[in-house]
């Protein structure tokens, strides 16, 4: 009786230590935590034809700059301009006091009337003295200093010519024209003020009209610019910093001869008609030259693309909404968009933002789930709402919301 008694506790035992068991092995299970979608933002990869540009931040410069100085000391007597006015080559901007060049003129041309008269005289008796040698009335010797005489007036002559050419130069000189067109800048010399001849400038003059805009590139562009102005001249388009809108458009006219050793750039400069005076000397611009253009270029914005040890990769949404890490090729940034030689397709969505919390095989969830973009994206084509890489997710998202 009492074994019999020992066996059924010991089997009651038994079997509350399984039931036990079976129930601490379904908590634990219950417990195990599950896995988490990350949440991203995500845009497709775009084949598209692009701008191939360089980009830099250049200085407008004047097409002609002209420092207007006096060629003679004088008084200022009259100021013809004023300051900022646009004027056209050969507009009177000064007179200067003339009395004197004016007189030395006078002079030099009485002395040129005198030495005409004495050399008429001194023709004149050349002549009779030729006659009177070949009638042997006189001696040759005689002749000879008659015929001297006229030689050395003639000189004085010419002589006396060139200094009243100098004398007219110099009364010239007292009336100060524009030697270009263009805008004048701020008088430094006023009426009434005494100058000197080349010392310091009165005015300078500067043609804006067209315009010159001088920026620099690495020098490793040096053969594409070469090789590509070969075709044709090259556009340039220059944005004023801070301003915003339409650039202005130009042409590239110069490369410098020569790289900068000290930088390893090369000196560029564009032209720009500058009909509106969008572009004024000395501002700084951010100049842009398209040296053509690439088609069927995968674009993604390059705050997709992450440097990595191994290189430039990017996380790739795959259908089963896992990322996987693809390393990709830059060929360059334009304009914010990663121009993506190797590595994407067209189509394939890339994630845009949270990639700190992602591995390779984590799960993920696109933001905005619901919309056109994000269910193209869980379905794993690139449907109407794939929109082209050229913002975040957010965007895109929204965009297609709105479509």
């Amino acid at each position: 009786m009492n074994v019999r008694i020992v066996s059924i506790v010991v089997l009651l035992a038994a079997l509350g230590l399984t039931a036990c068991s079976q129930s601490n092995g379904q908590e634990t299970q219950q417990a195990k935590p599950q896995r988490r979608a990350v949440p991203v933002t995500a845009v497709l990869a775009e084949a598209r034809t692009v701008p191939l540009t360089l980009t830099a931040i250049g200085n407008v410069q004047a097409a002609e700059t002209v420092e207007v100085k006096s060629q003679i000391d004088g008084q200022i007597m009259a100021v013809h301009f004023t300051e900022g006015q646009d004027v056209k080559k050969g507009d009177l901007l000064l007179t200067l006091d003339d009395r004197a060049a004016a007189a030395v003129l006078a002079e030099a041309e009485a002395k040129l009337e005198h030495d005409v008269t004495l050399l008429n005289k001194a023709k004149e008796d050349n002549r009779r003295y030729e006659r009177l040698v070949a009638d042997k009335v006189i001696s040759p010797e005689a002749y000879e200093e008659v015929s001297t005489n006229m030689s050395a007036l003639m000189s004085t002559l010419r002589a006396d010519q060139a200094a009243v050419e100098s004398a007219r130069v110099a009364l010239s000189y007292t009336v100060i024209s524009s030697p270009i067109s263009g805008r004048t800048g701020q008088l430094l010399s006023h009426m009434g003020n005494m100058i000197k001849k080349a010392d310091t400038s009165v005015v300078v003059i500067q043609k804006i009209e067209p315009i010159q805009v001088a920026f620099s590139v690495s020098e490793e562009h040096l053969s594409e610019i070469m090789d590509r102005m070969k075709a044709g001249k090259l556009g340039v388009s220059a944005l004023p910093t801070g301003q915003k809108g339409a650039p202005a458009e130009g042409l590239l006219e110069f490369v410098d001869n020569a790289v900068d050793s000290a930088t390893g750039t090369i000196r560029l400069k564009a032209t720009f008609a500058n009909a509106d005076r969008r572009l004024w000397p000395g501002q700084f611009v951010e100049a842009t030259l398209t040296l053509g253009s690439q088609t069927e270029a995968v674009v993604v914005p390059a705050q997709a693309v992450q440097a990595g040890t191994q290189g430039d990769y990017v996380y790739v949404v795959k259908p089963d909404m896992t990322v996987e890490s693809r390393t990709v090729t830059v060929g360059r940034i334009v304009e914010g968009q990663a121009l993506i030689d190797k590595g994407l397709t067209p189509g394939e969505q890339v994630v845009l933002d949270g990639q700190l919390r992602l591995g390779p095989g984590a799960l993920v969830e696109i933001k905005g789930a619901g919309l056109p973009e994000a269910r193209a994206a869980g379905d794993g084509g690139s449907g109407p709402g794939g929109a082209p890489g050229g913002g975040n997710g957010k965007a895109k998202a929204a965009q297609g919301a709105g479509q």
